[in-house]
């Protein structure tokens, strides 16, 4: 791991105030239990600090539901209101997080792409313990379909089926599938 200098933790210092000064959150990389973390950390001092809306960006491969699960669940917490802007890649566990807000909220910038899919595991380790494994991973499968359902108007039928794969959407298939609401190319547009 390459060391911080002086001169690079003074940027970051000042980069992250004027981040916290705008309002604006990213959510980038893999989705793990440090990104929540980190992410949580930022979304509750903001809403602390005032009632003014906050702007997350996303741009993600997903990852830990779990963890993802920690970030949509403080969004819906906080009192002030968030807009979530997608950008570059928005899948899996991001999406999750995505759809933390109402649609109203939910824009994309023009070359974003969304993938939805049902949950991976890892399984291992004794027989019994594959079989609870594989249980849980249904219930989460059925629980991110009746999410996706929920917020995008879809029926959960369709849902399950189109998560049965990947399912990739560029900007202009998310918001006709309704995870976002409207494409957006500058930050005066957000409402």
């Amino acid at each position: 791991m390459a060391e911080t200098s002086p001169d690079n933790a003074s940027f970051d210092s000042f980069l992250e105030q004027k981040s916290f000064k705008s309002r604006y959150v990213l959510i980038t990389g893999e989705i793990n239990h440090r990104v929540a973390n980190d992410t949580t950390r930022r979304l509750l001092a903001l809403s602390a600090e005032s009632d003014e809306p906050i702007n997350v960006l996303v741009s993600t491969p997903g990852g830990h539901v779990e963890s993802g699960d920690m970030i949509h669940d403080i969004v819906k917490f906080i009192r002030c209101k968030v807009n979530m802007i997608g950008t570059g890649w928005v899948a899996s566990a991001g999406v999750h997080i995505y759809l933390s807000v109402p649609l109203e909220r939910r824009y994309v910038l023009e070359n974003t792409r969304f993938l939805i899919h049902q949950p991976s595991g890892g399984s291992g380790g004794q027989a019994s313990d594959i079989a609870i494994q594989a249980r849980e991973i249904v219930k989460m499968r059925e629980r991110i379909a009746h999410t996706i359902a929920r917020e995008t108007g879809n029926p959960v039928e369709k849902v399950l089926t189109d998560i049965d794969r990947d399912y990739w959407m560029s900007a202009e298939e998310a918001i006709a599938y309704g995870l976002a609401s409207r494409k957006i190319v500058n930050s005066s547009e957000l409402g």
